[in-house]
C-alpha cells in the first residue's frame, strides 16, 4: 500500500512538472503585436522506395529505375533535379502539385502522369491533401551509377 502511494506521487510529481512547464508564460505589457511562435515546423518531407532497378541491355550505361514515391497529408518535397535522368511520374492515389521551373504549377490527380526532360529543374512537388496520403509510380531512365534525385543545397 505504502509502494502504491509512494509510486503515484512520482507519478503525479512527473506529470505536473511538464504540465507547468507548458502553462502559459506571465503577462507582458501589450504590445499591439501578435506574440513569435518559438517552433516552426516544417511540411513532412517524401519518401522513395525504389521497386526494380535494371541495366538496359539494348541501351549501354543507361538504367531503367522504378519507385515509388509516397506523400503523406501536406508533404512536400525539397526543389530538386533529377541529373540527366528522363523521368515519368503517375498518380496512383491522391493529387499532387507540381511545377518544373519555367513552366506553369499544375495539379495532377489519381491516373493522370507527367514527363520530366533530362536536367529538369523540380521546383514544386506537393500534396494538397491536409487528410489524405498521395502516391506517384515514378521510373528513371538514368545514367548507370547516377543518383536519382538531388535536392537544391539549403540557402
Amino acid at each position: 500500500m505504502i509502494r502504491v502511494r509512494f509510486a503515484r506521487g512520482f507519478l503525479v510529481a512527473g506529470l505536473v512538472a511538464p504540465a507547468a512547464a507548458c502553462a502559459a508564460p506571465a503577462a507582458e505589457p501589450a504590445t499591439g503585436r501578435a506574440p513569435v511562435a518559438s517552433v516552426v515546423t516544417q511540411p513532412p518531407s517524401e519518401t522513395l522506395s525504389p521497386l526494380l532497378e535494371k541495366a538496359l541491355p539494348n541501351v549501354k550505361g543507361k538504367t531503367f529505375t522504378s519507385a515509388i514515391a509516397d506523400f503523406p497529408p501536406t508533404a512536400r518535397a525539397v526543389p530538386h533535379r533529377h541529373g540527366d535522368a528522363f523521368v515519368y511520374a503517375y498518380v496512383l492515389a491522391g493529387a499532387v502539385r507540381s511545377q518544373i521551373s519555367g513552366e506553369p504549377v499544375r495539379t495532377y490527380r489519381q491516373g493522370e502522369s507527367w514527363v520530366e526532360p533530362p536536367g529538369a529543374h523540380h521546383v514544386l512537388t506537393e500534396n494538397i491533401s491536409r487528410t489524405q496520403p498521395a502516391k506517384l509510380l515514378v521510373i528513371f531512365i538514368s545514367d548507370t551509377g547516377a543518383e536519382l534525385k538531388v535536392d537544391d543545397r539549403p540557402r
